[in-house]
């Protein structure tokens, strides 16, 4: 074998899973979303129409040579994306759609993903008060499809420090995740710093990654009706073990607020250093506009429940969030 192509199979451990028909949402917050803990969840998305409908081939019927984004520069007619899709081999990977964000490309889809699974409930994301470059009910709900051994193109975590779900509706699906405290041992690319230069997390090339010796690598494999939580900042990937189709959303809440608006405002202060400080300032307006509202809701329910409003502008479960695919309220929060 060629210097530099020797592989380690690396070990792994199993992601912790739970049933969604038994875990409540308060718990999956306490026990997972707020401690940063990953989580596979079984028997969620019952009531949608995409998990009885959502196949290669209603795809390729419904939309036909509808151009759709499947990479960040790359379009392709739907039906011939599907075709490749469905010849992708392990040795021949076809494509992988993973830029389709379905309020901007594919809405009339938007009805078969309500009513909203709990689990993936985008929380901040959903309130009218969000700068509107950040607010969707949806959490930006995406379209993920690919067929055997096809995957995202690299190892990552999500940006802005959001949390990440994703929800399995057709096919299986392996993901690989890596905790925060091992980033030093993933080769963090320089211009993207939450995109990781390993190329492949599972075979292993310890000659030229030697510190992923360190890194401990969990491993799941998520079929239909299941969805894997994986926290702001943990490492991940996935490869679809057979023609695959699922769904992803990005949540933010306190637990993760102050690395998103950190990173945003960091962001912006690149183009400008006011503009920067005038996001951060924004943010954390709203912030703590937000938390109050929460902490009302909390604090007094029947009070909230009565004032309606409290709920609207910072929905806190799915039922009380608008439905992704009708019009938004639309608030705006002054700068200054």
């Amino acid at each position: 074998m060629a210097a530099g192509r020797e592989r380690t199979a690396a070990p792994w451990l199993p992601i912790e899973r739970a049933d969604g028909n038994s875990l409540s949402y308060d718990d999956f917050l306490a026990r997972y979303m707020h401690a940063n803990r990953p989580v596979v969840i079984s028997n969620v998305g019952k009531g949608w129409a995409a998990m009885r409908t959502w196949t290669p081939e209603y795809f390729k019927q419904r939309f036909g040579s509808k151009p759709v984004a499947i990479g960040y520069e790359r379009n392709m007619p739907f039906d011939r994306f599907i075709d490749e899709v469905i010849a992708s081999s392990a040795e021949n990977p076809g494509p992988y759609m993973y830029r389709s964000f379905l309020h901007e490309v594919l809405p009339e889809l938007l009805p078969d993903v309500v009513p909203q699974n709990k689990f993936a409930f985008p929380r901040r994301f959903s309130s009218p008060l969000m700068p509107e470059k950040w607010r969707r009910p949806d959490g930006y709900l995406k379209l993920l499809i690919g067929g055997v051994g096809s995957k995202f193109p690299v190892m990552h975590f999500d940006g802005e420090n959001a949390h990440a779900q994703i929800t399995q509706i057709y096919g299986d699906k392996e993901f690989v995740v890596f905790p925060p405290t091992d980033t030093p041992y993933l080769y963090p690319r320089v211009a993207f710093p939450n995109h990781s230069t390993v190329d492949d997390p599972v075979m292993q090339n310890r000659e030229r990654f030697p510190l992923l010796a360190k890194a401990t690598l969990y491993r799941t494999v998520l079929k239909p009706g299941d969805m894997i939580f994986v926290p702001a900042r943990w490492w991940h990937a996935a490869r679809a073990l057979s023609t695959s189709i699922s769904v992803c959303t990005n949540m933010l809440d306190p637990s993760n607020w102050q690395g998103f608006q950190d990173e945003v405002a960091a962001e912006e202060a690149k183009k400008s250093p006011e503009a920067g400080a005038r996001l951060g300032d924004q943010l954390a307006r709203v912030d703590r506009i937000l938390t109050r509202l929460e902490r009302f809701q909390k604090d007094s329910p029947a009070l909230a429940r009565a004032l309606v409003l409290p709920a609207k502008l910072a929905p806190l479960t799915a039922e009380a969030a608008p439905d992704p695919s009708r019009r938004q309220l639309r608030i705006r929060i002054p700068t200054s």
